[in-house]
């Protein structure tokens, strides 16, 4: 989130990017690193993390990228009012169409 990849891409189709807060940051950082990575789904963590979403929401966010392989894990489509894009699919439905084509 803090390196301009998903930033610039995005920039280029006139769109702004809005990451969390440097606390929202270390904390899915430390969520990713003792929980999902591992398999676990904690409850209290997806409230956490939609409480995150909910603040950029605030500030203006239209959408999520769930940019890490395993936040679909733990953030679902059905847990937001906006859009999510789970980047794993999206590179999977991508290599799949390229592979086939």
């Amino acid at each position: 989130m803090e390196r301009d990849f998903f930033k610039n891409k995005l920039a280029d189709k006139g769109i702004e990017a809005i990451v969390p807060d440097e606390a929202g940051r270390i904390y899915i950082a430390e969520k990713l690193e003792t929980e999902l990575y591992k398999g676990i789904i904690n409850e209290e963590t997806r409230a956490d993390f939609l409480k995150i979403i909910n603040q950029l929401v605030a500030q203006g966010a239209e959408g999520v990228i769930l940019g890490c392989t395993e936040i679909p894990l733990l953030i679902k489509q059905e847990h937001l009012n906006i859009p999510a894009f789970d980047t794993t699919k999206i590179h999977s439905e991508a290599a799949v169409a390229f592979a086939l084509s």
